[in-house]
């Protein structure tokens, strides 16, 4: 059950480490140059999981067990799939490429910033690798404290600290739900193992996928994780806060933000699989859910003049997208939903760098300020124009291979609403290359424009390896879809699992039976 070097622990610890050791760092500059080395050799653990992973089993993998809280049968449980193990390395880049972006914008409290990111990479790293529900709510909610300080100390608006609090009183507000139905499901295992509580409380993932649930319960546990997840994801009617945050936020966290989809992978991982049949009943509302927000997002980023807050809508919509997909519930659009969450680590969270790069030299996003930026910056327009075809999804960028397997598996499943589909493609194509062509073509707007500095080494270095992973990606996405088809594939067939009623006539399963089906299923 655990390996010989705990791999996930090391990914999960390690920051954590960097974080503290900064205590004892008091010149500034050897502060960044500890975070950065911190930051690098996370991103080399996480590739050595990555390379240590097999696709061709389904089952979770570099696992490790661990009795934590006894009282109440929590564990320290760590474990990824196929579904989970892209999203560490994309983590861990996507975090350097941060630090690296923000290498000179912090300018007070600067060690105190550079722990937090530290703190922030870590607990991400533990909301993509706890198999135990508790320990997933925890790191879960650790989010929130780094983020609240990161936005309201640091943040470039005004508004900053009402952005700070708008962000966390919705994450509190979908954090009561998501803990209620965690709760519903350890209390339904101990009915249905007919012991009493405590004592059979069971909160590990594996085991909770194997308990039987009524289709009544289903459907409370469903609607309840669907709604904590859904404010995170973000999706309408539960987005506000992501615009604002956009605008007010470091654009280093914006990127952050935008880039790692927490909402919607616990959606994929916890939400559906644990009610699989509420989630069948109900893929109809995820459907409407996802093509509301998709095509209302598109129309409002269309009004847009700041490319912050229109990077922030576009990001909504294709999160619409990527919920259209998984309530599909086939292979081709499951597959393609999973990449498009790995895309948006490079391409969304790369736009908002870029558009970091671009106001930490003019000093705004808007329109009225911008107006012919390709003159001054052609390596930045380039790889902006790179990346934006990638999120319209144009063939030879991995915005491609997952986009045509959303819409094949849509228009297998829903055929008018892969309409829906492409409908808000096009209008993602209007309102992004619209903006390109006011904001980065045409005569130089403005004194300031003409006067930009193209991107240096360091920004030009940021951004580099997301670009080439964009190209060979769309050009051989096979190696990304080859390591989910597997956990797929037997995601999609654990999509029936049987109901129960549960009485006080049920069977008793015992504690060493719970531990043999846990033992079962990892092997």
């Amino acid at each position: 059950m655990n390996d010989s070097l705990p791999l996930l622990s090391l990914c999960l610890v390690w920051p954590l480490v960097g974080a503290l050791a900064l205590i004892f760092v008091r010149d500034q500059r050897w502060a960044k140059r500890l975070t950065l080395l911190v930051a690098g050799l996370e991103l080399s653990i996480t590739i050595a999981a990555l390379v240590g992973f097999n696709p061709d089993h389904a089952g979770f993998q570099l696992l490790e067990d661990y009795s934590w809280i006894p009282g109440l049968n929590i564990r320290y449980q760590l474990g990824v799939d196929g579904i989970s193990i892209l999203f560490l390395p994309m983590t861990a880049l996507l975090t350097l490429m941060t630090l690296l972006a923000g290498w000179n914008t912090v300018q007070h409290l600067n060690r105190f910033h550079l722990a937090l990111m530290l703190a922030l990479e870590s607990v991400t790293i533990g909301v993509f690798t706890a198999l135990d529900m508790a320990l997933f709510f925890l790191f879960w909610e650790l989010t929130l404290p780094p983020l609240f300080f990161l936005i309201g100390l640091w943040g470039i608006g005004a508004e900053r600290r009402h952005a700070a609090m708008k962000y966390t009183l919705y994450m509190l507000f979908g954090g009561v739900p998501l803990l209620f139905g965690i709760v519903m499901l350890a209390i339904n295992h101990a009915r249905y193992a007919g012991g009493g509580i405590p004592d059979e409380l069971v909160l590990s993932l594996p085991i909770l996928l194997t308990t039987p649930m009524s289709d009544a319960m289903q459907t409370t546990v469903f609607l309840l994780l669907m709604m904590g997840f859904a404010v995170k994801a973000p999706l309408v009617p539960f987005h506000g806060w992501l615009p604002t945050t956009a605008m007010e936020a470091p654009t280093q966290i914006s990127a952050l933000l935008l880039g790692l989809k927490l909402g919607v992978y616990g959606i994929v991982r916890f939400a559906i699989p644990l009610a699989p049949n509420a989630a069948l009943q109900h893929r109809w509302l995820l459907a409407i859910i996802g093509a509301v927000t998709m095509v209302y997002a598109a129309l409002i980023a269309l009004r847009q003049t700041n490319l912050r807050r229109l990077l922030a809508y576009s990001s909504i919509s294709h999160v619409g997208l990527v919920i259209v997909g998984i309530s599909a519930f086939n292979l081709q659009a499951i597959q393609g939903a999973i990449m498009q969450l790995f895309n948006f680590t490079l391409v969304a969270g790369s736009l908002m760098l870029i558009a970091g790069m671009i106001q930490q030299r003019l000093g705004s996003n808007e329109l009225v300020h911008l107006g012919g930026l390709a003159k001054p910056m052609p390596r930045l327009t380039v790889l902006f124009f790179l990346f934006a075809l990638s999120g319209i999804g144009v063939p030879g960028t991995n915005g491609f291979p997952a986009e045509l397997l959303i819409f094949i598996g849509t228009l297998r499943a829903y055929p008018s609403l892969a309409l829906v589909a492409l409908f808000a493609a096009v209008l993602g194509a209007a309102y992004v290359l619209g903006f390109v062509r006011r904001g980065f073509w045409g005569p130089v707007a403005c004194a300031a424009v003409a006067q930009a500095q193209d991107l240096r080494a360091r920004e030009l270095m940021v951004l580099i390896l997301p670009a080439l992973l964009v190209v060979v990606l769309g050009v051989y996405p096979q190696w990304v879809l080859s390591l989910q088809e597997g956990t797929l594939n037997a995601w999609l067939q654990s999509m029936h699992r049987p109901t129960v009623m549960i009485t006080q006539a049920q069977p008793v399963v015992s504690k060493r039976l719970a531990s043999a089906e846990t033992n079962r299923h990892e092997e």
